[in-house]
């Protein structure tokens, strides 16, 4: 899971918007913020803002292990 809230404040730490990083993946700004909900980006995605951003720590945002029940949107999930 992603950990939304990290990621915005990556992107606004970089002097960006979340507009400017979807126009620069090469997405619509609202395919952009319906992925931040959900919290799920393509691997491609994931390597441009990793890129874009110069994200050092990738794995702690974008494989977090441990995510609060605000980056699941209240999403409650089956495991096993």
């Amino acid at each position: 899971m992603i950990k939304t809230d990290e990621l915005k404040l990556i992107i606004f730490k970089n002097g960006l918007s979340q507009r400017k990083v979807a126009n620069v993946l090469g997405m619509a700004e609202k395919t952009f913020y319906a992925k931040m909900k959900k919290g799920v980006f393509s691997s491609d995605e994931i390597q441009g803002m990793i890129d874009l951003l110069n994200i050092e720590e990738p794995i702690k945002i974008f494989f977090a292990n441990e995510v609060t029940f605000k980056d699941t949107n209240g999403i409650k999930k089956k495991v096993g």
